[in-house]
């Protein structure tokens, strides 16, 4: 009965400790390796950097004769 297996994923190396990969926790090697995963995202380690950009000021808008502002001249 073991000869019909088909693997269904490649083994591969745990993100976590390099071990080879189980099929039952994959991709990672064990359920120990699969939660230091979950609390990694939980505890927001997996962060991109993001480049803070200054926020604009009221004084740099522009203000277009025409627009919406203009209106009330009926």
């Amino acid at each position: 009965m073991a000869d019909n297996i088909v693997k269904l994923k490649p083994t591969r190396p745990c993100p976590i400790c390099g071990k080879p990969s189980s099929q039952l926790f994959h991709p990672f090697c064990s359920a120990r390796c699969a939660d230091i995963d979950l609390n990694r995202w939980l505890s927001g380690a997996y962060v991109i950097p993001a480049k803070d950009e200054p926020e604009e000021s009221e004084e740099d808008d522009v203000v277009i004769p025409g627009g919406a502002e203009d209106e009330d001249e009926f």
